[in-house]
């Protein structure tokens, strides 16, 4: 049995693998509110009290940069060690990735099903891809194409600087400025961003809230509120705050195909692509991911995809462990 896990700042996920069936099919999976417990240590101890199974092997991917085996969490007050979390699972070693590096591992066992077509790109498309992905933070991560498949590397692109392309977004830009000091993407491509991008229009005056909405949208989580009454029409603020959302959306990842040269293909993962797929098909995202200049031609080749499977990063995790557990036992598992 292999243990994977999906540790993001709003749930951290956790699954048992059969590695050494022919597919990685989850046993069993758990999902713990991540700001509920002081760190992956105590959940990773609830976990094992409910379910005993002797484990081989180990990975996770988790919402942050990894270095040396260690990740100091953004988006959560927690410090994740690879050997603490070994010593609560007594293997020797564990993997501790960037959860985007999981989710461009687990993009290789996804099905047609599990991705919904923005653009279909060039019929001939290859070469390097790339992932974003904004949830609870901006992920960003590359797939290096090789010849014998992919090679994922993370990245930390969701926090470099907002650039602003119209004169309204230089407004919310100096706006969040204000408030932030520092701006970067993620302040306006998460879930907190869509709510940053609402308060602009509703301070700025370019949008009114409605009464009705003003009490509706004091909750913990803001974003879904604003997503469901834009997506319906019933507030034009939403509607507003939603469509600047698809449109630097699609900036950022033309941004980011231009950086990892992804010729391939763009894919967009996380929990709120697949819950405004019909926005993204708009031209907004389309037009802002192409707007490159002299290199616009460049752009208008590249498959943009969105990641329906919310289970990706689980995936990519266990792929890694189920490699380990081969590595124990001295097999090629992949």
């Amino acid at each position: 049995m292999i243990l994977a896990g999906d540790i993001g700042g709003t749930n951290s996920r956790l699954a048992l693998f059969d590695a050494r069936s022919a597919t990685l099919t989850p046993v069993v999976i758990e999902v713990f509110p991540s700001r509920d417990h002081s760190g992956l240590e105590e959940i990773l101890r609830t976990f094992r009290a409910q379910h005993g199974q002797a484990v081989e092997a180990a990975s996770f991917g988790i919402a942050g940069p990894v270095r040396n085996d260690r990740c100091q969490t953004p988006n959560l007050p927690w410090t994740v060690d690879s050997a603490s979390l070994a010593n609560v699972l007594g293997l020797p070693s564990v993997d501790l990735i960037n959860d985007l590096e999981a989710n461009a591992h687990g993009i290789a066992m996804l099905a047609q099903e599990d991705l919904a077509v923005i653009y279909p790109g060039a019929a001939d498309a290859r070469g390097n891809c790339a992932l974003i992905s904004a949830g609870t933070g901006l992920g960003e991560a590359g797939l290096i194409a090789e010849p014998e498949g992919y090679r994922p590397y993370p990245s930390e692109g969701g926090h470099c600087d907002f650039a602003p392309q119209t004169e309204t977004e230089i407004h919310l830009l100096q706006h969040l400025m204000g408030r932030f000091g520092h701006v970067s993407y993620e302040r306006v491509l998460s879930g907190p961003g869509l709510y940053n991008i609402y308060q602009f229009f509703r301070d700025t005056g370019l949008a009114e809230e409605p009464a009705w909405l003003a009490e509706e949208i004091r909750q913990p989580d803001p974003s879904p509120v604003i997503s469901q009454h834009a997506l319906n029409g019933s507030c034009d603020l939403c509607v507003k705050a939603l469509d600047q959302f698809v449109s630097l959306y699609g900036a950022e990842a033309g941004n980011l195909a231009l950086k990892a040269m992804a010729t391939g293909g763009i894919f967009i993962g996380g929990g709120i692509a697949p819950k405004i797929l019909a926005k993204l098909k708009e031209p907004a995202f389309w037009k802002a991911f192409t707007a490159k200049g002299r290199v616009s031609s460049q752009l208008e080749a590249i498959p943009v995809r969105v990641i329906l499977n919310d289970k990706t990063a689980l995936l990519g995790a266990a792929r890694l462990a189920a490699r380990s557990a081969g590595k124990v036992r001295g097999t090629a598992a992949e």
